[in-house]
């Protein structure tokens, strides 16, 4: 069975987040999630895209960008020591984050899709979630990103509206997860794929 664990961007994984986010943009697909990493596609260095992503972690520092202070985590697949997603965990809302966009934006790369790993990437970041004290967290997703609404609901996640997103124009689901709820009911479903 594959065993999933999550780390922080760190320098000794530039080669490998580069190739990451290189895959999204050979495959045109949305990249979410990724905290600054994906700055470098605006003309940051790496190294300044990963200051900036570790350094969102302070709330200072994160509403000073115009951000809601959060932490980007990368999912790794044990056996091969791959990165096959990544997931943002915001707090602190402003209301405009609070209508969309939410606590989590989550991604899996292209070629790691449809393989139920980022039911695990969510998991994970809810157990993040509760060590932070967040009880509940809101997700949302275009009504036409079938696989992470289905991600969403596998985790208990509650409909509380679809309306349109003004920043991209989509009709959008808007979700409520319960977090102690969703750990506890799912848990043996999801532990098993976690790297103790």
């Amino acid at each position: 069975m594959e065993k999933f664990y999550f780390e922080l961007p760190s320098i000794k994984r530039k080669e490998d987040i580069l190739d990451f986010l290189d895959e999204f943009v050979k495959y045109g697909s949305d990249l979410n999630g990724a905290g600054a990493l994906d700055k470098i596609y605006e003309g940051y260095t790496f190294e300044e895209a990963l200051d900036r992503c570790l350094k969102t972690e302070n709330e200072e520092y994160a509403r000073s960008i115009n951000r809601c202070p959060g932490k980007v985590f990368l999912l790794i697949r044990e056996k091969d020591n791959k990165i096959v997603g990544c997931i943002n965990l915001r707090w602190n809302l402003t209301e405009e984050v609070l209508k969309f966009g939410g606590h989590i934006g989550y991604s899996i790369r292209p070629t790691e899709r449809k393989k139920g790993y980022n039911k695990i990437n969510l998991y994970l970041i809810l157990k993040e979630a509760k060590k932070i004290g967040l009880d509940k967290v809101m997700l949302d997703c275009s009504v036409n990103n079938i696989g992470s609404d289905k991600t969403i609901k596998a985790l208990g996640g509650v409909l509380e509206r679809c309306e349109v997103d003004p920043w991209d124009n989509e009709l959008t689901n808007v979700y409520w997860i319960d977090v102690n709820s969703s750990l506890e009911k799912y848990k043996d479903i999801y532990e098993q794929y976690i790297l103790k």
